[in-house]
């Protein structure tokens, strides 16, 4: 049994503004982040979101002091793996906040516009990843394992805001299949693209 009654804040006192401004654990709930059982989606996601802070990967954040009073690395993993949750409804739903937010801060004659970008998501490192695929890279003519990041972006010229994304995979050069008895109802089987590039 896991004692966690008290779940305590996990943001800093500097990015607690922000994230109340923006209504981030309410977007988290809204794209139907849930859980019956343990730590919530909230506690795990505030966690994990203030380690980028620290520099810090979770296998040496359960090696410090404080390690024994954080949950285990399975509810963790089990969090970022679960096909079930829409990530991508949670990042829309997050960008079209943030993006109202900002547009008040700019003049109405401002041109806003959607980007498109097309970069490199290296996994040279990576064996087992579902749906990793060989891609050249046409800048230094190298190969590379991982995939091809389709980024769609808002912008006003001055802040750039990351609308959607999609990691796309190639049907010819593929490493590593499709995970096999994934359900197909969930948005975890509609989170990959295909490509042939």
């Amino acid at each position: 049994m896991i004692e966690q009654n008290v779940q305590q804040n996990q943001l800093p006192n500097e990015i607690k503004p922000a994230f109340k401004e923006l209504k981030v654990l309410q977007h988290l709930r809204t794209a139907g982040f849930k859980k019956k059982f343990g730590y919530s989606c909230s506690f795990l996601f505030q966690l994990i979101f203030v380690l980028l802070f620290h520099y810090k990967n979770w296998f040496r954040l359960l090696e410090s002091e404080k390690g024994k009073s954080f949950p285990g690395k399975d509810a963790v993993y089990r969090f970022l793996n679960y096909s079930g949750y829409a990530w991508r409804r949670f990042l829309s739903l997050l960008s079209s906040s943030t993006i109202s937010q900002v547009q008040h801060l700019t003049s109405k004659n401002r041109v806003s516009v959607f980007g498109v970008d097309d970069s490199m998501f290296e996994r040279n490192r990576s064996k087992a990843v579902e749906l990793l695929s060989r891609f050249k890279d046409h800048a230094t003519r190298c190969y590379y394992k991982g995939f091809r990041m389709l980024t769609l972006g808002w912008s006003d010229g001055h802040t750039f805001n990351p609308v959607d994304f999609s990691l796309l995979a190639s049907l010819k050069s593929q490493i590593n299949g499709i995970m096999e008895g994934i359900d197909k109802r969930t948005s975890g089987l509609y989170r990959f693209g295909s490509s042939d590039g």
